[in-house]
């Protein structure tokens, strides 16, 4: 696996778009320019040191592909180091550590009708998807829910209003509100699986889209892709993108072994204290590691922030992405558990480290 790579890039713009959210434009060098060419719906991982703590986070290309500058959205969440610094300090001028555009999130334009169902900074690449695609291929249109607490905490209001404006026959923008209540009660609360079903009948009509993206909270993505797969679309045609893996569900975990037959011993340390348990090498170390720490940390799940590194101490782990770690902390034995299965017997790895 190649290692990724940081760049350092200028920002040149931080543009407020919402009360918590802000715009961030970055100045790409020219001997940078291939190394940061994007598709629609890629993110990049943004590095900074905060107060002597290397922070990371992936964030969402928020640009028209078809020569956008290169822009990312970031929403201030609670708790979030780097989102909190990001949408308080964050300033035209300060130099970041950037990685080159990655991830799947992605679309070939195809003369059809796209749909997606997003909520909050969820539009991020979202919007990126559909600027760029209505642009390319006139032949596409695109149906896009999307979801607020708030009128004032809707991120690139102006930038969706301006592609409803220029493409008002190919742009159907249907705005659900959680927090206000509207005219019609179908455009109040949260987009469960009820709500979209409702919206599906009766707002967006019995021939839907064919092709979907779905970005945004963890539950609302999964009972979005149930209602679409029990409406006939093509699970391969139902696309979703999650930085942030939701409220733990320990269902979701892999139960403990019932008998050692082909099982692993992990150790692991987290905040000065070791523990053990049994897991299967088919299951990640975060996740086995979590059925006996809930504490642990992590985010995306999918490989990108970091949060849940940790350092091998003893056995051999593969892991299975790795858009986080650069090559000198692979060379130091640093590991993202929520991409990395036991090749060993038994393993040890410490978060502390």
């Amino acid at each position: 696996m190649t290692a990724p790579v940081f760049h350092q890039l200028r920002v040149i713009e931080v543009t407020p778009l919402t009360d918590d959210a802000v715009c961030v434009s970055f100045d790409v060098p020219e001997h940078l320019r291939e190394a940061f060419s994007y598709a629609a719906g890629q993110h990049v991982t943004v590095k900074a040191d905060l107060d002597g703590v290397d922070v990371r986070r992936s964030y969402s290309i928020c640009s028209n592909a078809n020569g956008g500058k290169l822009r990312i959205g970031i929403k201030r969440l609670p708790g979030g180091a780097f989102s909190q610094w990001a949408t308080t300090e964050l300033a035209a001028g300060t130099v970041l550590d950037v990685m080159p555009p990655v991830g799947e999130f992605t679309v070939s334009p195809r003369p059809v009708r796209y749909g997606a169902v997003a909520a909050g900074s969820g539009i991020t690449p979202i919007i990126s998807l559909v600027s760029t695609t209505l642009e390319a291929e006139p032949g596409c249109r695109w149906t896009v829910i999307f979801g607020n607490r708030g009128a004032d905490s809707v991120m690139f209001l102006d930038e969706l209003e301006g592609l409803k404006d220029r493409y008002p026959h190919r742009l159907q923008i249907v705005h659900v509100l959680s927090r206000e209540q509207a005219s019609v009660p179908l455009f109040s609360g949260r987009i469960d699986g009820p709500k979209l079903d409702e919206l599906l009948d009766r707002v967006v009509g019995p021939d839907l889209p064919e092709e979907w993206f779905l970005c945004g909270p963890y539950e609302m993505v999964m009972s979005a892709r149930e209602v679409l797969t029990a409406r006939g679309i093509d699970p391969g045609l139902i696309h979703d993108e999650l930085f942030f893996a939701g409220p733990l569900d320990p269902a979701t975990l892999p139960p403990e072994p019932e008998d050692e037959a082909g099982t692993v011993s992990l150790h692991l340390t987290l905040d000065g204290r070791s523990t053990s348990t049994r897991m299967r090498p088919e299951s990640s170390i975060l996740d086995a590691a979590l059925r006996v720490r809930r504490e642990l940390p992590y985010s995306c799940k999918g490989g990108m922030c970091a949060s849940c590194k940790a350092r091998v101490l003893e056995g051999e782990v593969r892991m299975d992405k790795n858009w986080a770690l650069v090559a000198s902390e692979l060379a130091d034995g640093f590991v993202l558990t929520c991409q990395s299965h036991p090749l060993t017997e038994s393993v040890t790895v410490d978060y502390d480290a």
